[in-house]
């Protein structure tokens, strides 16, 4: 497969960056992105974004208005990153991120996001980048960048094959959403709403139903989380820091290679609920797939019975009991959620009844769950072992 070299000033019609004057925020309006939204699928999360209004959207330059094809890529601090725009959804991004616009009688759009997605770009990147504490590539470094593409067809088949990887990593992403969702959406039901299964015939005692009471989060769960030393960390083969946790998701994708894992060590189990403590309004918890090391920045939580397991799960993961972490939590750069304050959160604890037929729910989705995030990691190692090889012509297409 012959290959030409170019660089990329020469096959995008634009190479920008996000608007250098600090945006208006705003309670509703366009959504403003950081580096920090993009998910372990190099695509944007708008879950939790700032906005801006719509007259300073509209205001901006058309290059710095993404859309369907643009490549976005970060270019200060944890540069490197690249975000392919695959909808037209208004948004608006910081200055640290570069927003490249394909010239499509050029360059494959898709093949391009591919292309700098290598770690070989990533290498020509850093070989250019200023600074220390904080890496920078200028816009100029950038669009001065040579790669080396083969012909457009190859750029298209390299494109699909590679796609076919993400593609699958997608669907299974939104059945892990709707999963989620499912489960949210029967812990509502059955402990917010009190519509559990029999609740029509159950008395209601003091305000409860029968068997129900008052109680505090120390109730149904303990801190199961082990200290661990450094030296024993090749015990176990991952290492899953707070950085690591997705936000509002109860699996995860990304973790660590174990030897990176070095002080304040806490080990967890299978099962384990991994509580991010520090910063607790980004939402950060997960159910451990396997053993893995965290740090103490995060809680390792379990219950006192088997039978509140999943209850607990959903609990820990509501909405209410973050807001009420970050309520608690001390100190101001880095605000954190103290164990002895967090486990006095007053709850609900329902019939052991009630909770051990959660479980027969809940339990099942969380395997599926824990399941497919195993799928969608294999599939993204199989995806990177195969980029590398596609890119430099190794294997023809």
């Amino acid at each position: 497969m012959s290959l030409e070299k170019v660089k990329l000033g020469d096959i995008c019609e634009s190479i920008s960056d996000g608007d250098h004057l600090p945006p208006p925020k705003s309670v509703d309006g366009i959504p403003f992105v950081t580096i920090s939204n993009v998910n372990s699928s190099n695509q944007f999360d708008f879950k939790n974004t700032m906005f801006v209004p719509q007259e300073y959207y509209e205001k901006l330059d058309e290059k710095r208005k993404p859309r369907i094809n643009d490549i976005l890529y970060s270019v200060v601090g944890s540069f490197g990153i690249p975000v392919f725009i695959k909808e037209n959804r208004p948004f608006v991004f910081q200055r640290h991120i570069a927003i490249l616009r394909p010239n499509e009688s050029r360059i494959h759009p898709r093949y391009l996001y591919y292309k700098m997605l290598s770690k070989d770009f990533y290498m020509k990147a850093d070989a250019v980048a200023i600074g220390a504490a904080q890496r920078t590539i200028s816009l100029t470094s950038l669009r001065n960048m040579e790669i080396s593409i083969p012909c457009k067809d190859s750029q298209k088949r390299i494109a699909d094959i590679l796609s076919a990887y993400d593609n699958l990593i997608e669907n299974n992403q939104k059945q892990i959403k709707l999963l989620e969702e499912a489960a949210q959406r029967l812990y509502k039901q059955w402990f917010i709403d009190l519509r559990f299964p029999g609740h029509e015939t159950t008395p209601i005692v003091d305000g409860l139903p029968q068997g129900w009471r008052k109680g505090c989060l120390a109730d149904i769960v303990r801190d199961v989380g082990i200290n661990e030393k450094k030296e024993n960390r090749t015990n176990y083969s991952y290492y899953l820091p707070i950085d690591c946790l997705p936000k509002k998701s109860l699996t995860y994708m990304d973790f660590n290679n174990i030897e990176l894992a070095e002080s304040s060590l806490v080990a967890f189990s299978e099962n384990d609920i991994v509580f991010g403590a520090m910063r607790p309004y980004f939402h950060k918890v997960v159910v451990a797939r396997d053993p893995g090391l965290t740090r103490s920045t995060c809680f390792v939580i379990n219950t006192l019975k088997q039978s509140m397991w999943s209850y607990a799960v959903m609990l820990l993961f509501d909405a209410e009991t973050i807001k009420y972490a970050t309520k608690i939590s001390v100190g101001t750069t880095m605000p954190y959620v103290r164990w002895k304050d967090f486990i006095s959160m007053p709850i609900l604890i329902p019939h052991e009844n009630v909770t051990k037929d959660f479980n027969r729910i809940i339990c099942p989705i969380i395997d599926r769950l824990k399941k497919i995030s195993k799928q969608n990691i294999n599939l993204k190692q199989a995806r990177d072992r195969l980029l590398p090889k596609l890119m430099n012509g190794e294997l023809e297409v």
